[in-house]
């Protein structure tokens, strides 16, 4: 297997504005094995279906060991570069935050998603305080001599009803992805953004490959990809519709 730091310098080359990587999510390393076996070219964990597999709720509440230990087994099943869904990287200091950047590369994984909402409220952490997060982030990857991909995410668009999402919501965004890359991001990543001329508008606004994740309603992958986007992932979409197959299967099963 390739060392980190090439994985990590790989995983980045993936992407590219209108040649997006495609990120099936998984949770587990029988999920990336299979997803792998798919032809995938890289593989990204979900933070919601690596807790739900566990019996926990999203939001931090499975613990981050749990996380790390869970990481550790993908990595040692496949050989594909992995990315770390961290959701706010289990801490709100600067130092806590490195700290945990650092051991969680100490997994083999390559790159994260950081998100920009208080983890358990409805509130996002405002653009300067958010900056710092991502920049201790950058510093924890610095420290641990690995050039992690940083993909930070705003929840701006997630927590709003898609036709609510309006030119404010927008600008934010696009102040976010300005501030984030200059603390050291990345990417930006918008899930919950649906509109195209919206996604053409920050994918144009900004130099930092855009993620979006394929939600339904959420345009093509085609259409993504004319739009200047080069990430699309599918967050807890796989995990919900294998749950369902499994419950349909069970409940055939058992008459």
């Amino acid at each position: 297997m390739t060392d980190q730091t090439t994985r990590a310098k790989n995983f980045a080359a993936l992407h590219q504005k209108g040649n997006p990587v495609i990120l099936y999510n998984i949770w587990d390393a029988g999920s990336a094995k299979a997803v792998q076996d798919a032809g995938a070219k890289a593989l990204a964990t979900g933070s919601a279906p690596v807790a739900m597999a566990q019996g926990y709720g999203d939001g931090q509440n499975i613990p981050m060991d749990y996380v790390l230990d869970n990481a550790r087994r993908i990595i040692g099943a496949v050989d594909l570069p992995v990315t770390l869904d961290f959701e706010g990287a289990y801490a709100t200091d600067a130092q806590g935050i490195s700290d945990n950047v650092q051991r969680a590369l100490e997994t083999g994984v390559i790159g994260f998603n950081f998100e920009d909402q208080i983890v358990g409220t409805k509130d996002l952490f405002d653009i300067e305080t958010q900056a710092t997060r991502v920049a201790a982030m950058r510093a924890g990857c610095d420290a641990a001599g690995i050039p992690a991909f940083v993909n930070a995410r705003t929840d701006i668009f997630l927590k709003a009803q898609p036709d609510t999402h309006d030119d404010a919501m927008l600008d934010d965004a696009i102040a976010r992805a300005k501030a984030y890359a200059d603390a050291g991001a990345s990417g930006f990543f918008a899930p919950g953004l649906k509109d195209e001329a919206m996604i053409g508008r920050l994918c144009e606004a900004t130099d930092l490959s855009v993620n979006i994740i394929a939600l339904p309603g959420t345009p093509d992958t085609a259409t993504l990809a004319k739009l200047g986007v080069a990430r699309i992932s599918y967050g807890p979409v796989p995990y919900r519709k294998m749950v369902a197959w499994l419950q349909e299967q069970a409940a055939a099963a058992l008459g």
